[in-house]
């Protein structure tokens, strides 16, 4: 972990006292694919969580995580946050409100806590991989340490 820069995400989980490993991985700009971060790092694809981050119909702001081989059923994912309609906010938008960019968008240490919703896969698997708040970085760590620790709610989020 020495040429690791310790990111928002990291300085959380730690001060936090929770246990993580951080795993790099090389990335291309031009595919920012989860399934390749899987791969690349030799991992199931239903242990690595993609942070998806969207905008409710009273501007409220909610963070989906979902296995890289699901994708995000927006009318469940509306259901479950208490919203008539939800949509993806804008690429252009991530950084100012999370902090981070696209393709190193960790659920955790965003710039506010926002209300935070796991697909029900999380329950079958004891360990789970998320950005680490930058391309190239994944942060490795119970997914029960992981839920509890952000407070989210777990549900049917996918097609």
């Amino acid at each position: 972990m020495s040429g690791i820069k310790k990111t928002n995400a990291m300085r959380e989980l730690t001060a936090a006292g929770i246990e993580y490993s951080a795993l790099e991985y090389e990335f291309d700009e031009n595919d920012l694919d989860g399934h390749h971060v899987a791969e690349y790092l030799n991992l199931p694809y239903e242990e690595v969580f993609k942070t998806l981050v969207t905008r409710g119909e009273g501007k409220n702001i909610y963070v989906f995580c979902l296995s890289v081989d699901d994708e995000l059923d927006l009318k469940k994912a509306a259901k479950l946050a208490g919203e008539k309609r939800i949509e993806m906010i804008p690429v252009k938008e991530i950084l100012n409100l999370t902090g981070y960019i696209r393709g190193g968008c960790s659920p955790v240490g965003m710039k506010k806590k926002y209300p935070t919703f796991f697909d029900e896969m999380i329950e079958l698997v004891d360990d789970v991989s998320v950005s680490g708040g930058q391309r190239g970085l994944q942060i490795r760590l119970k997914s029960t340490d992981l839920v509890s620790y952000l407070d989210a709610k777990i549900g049917d989020i996918t097609v």
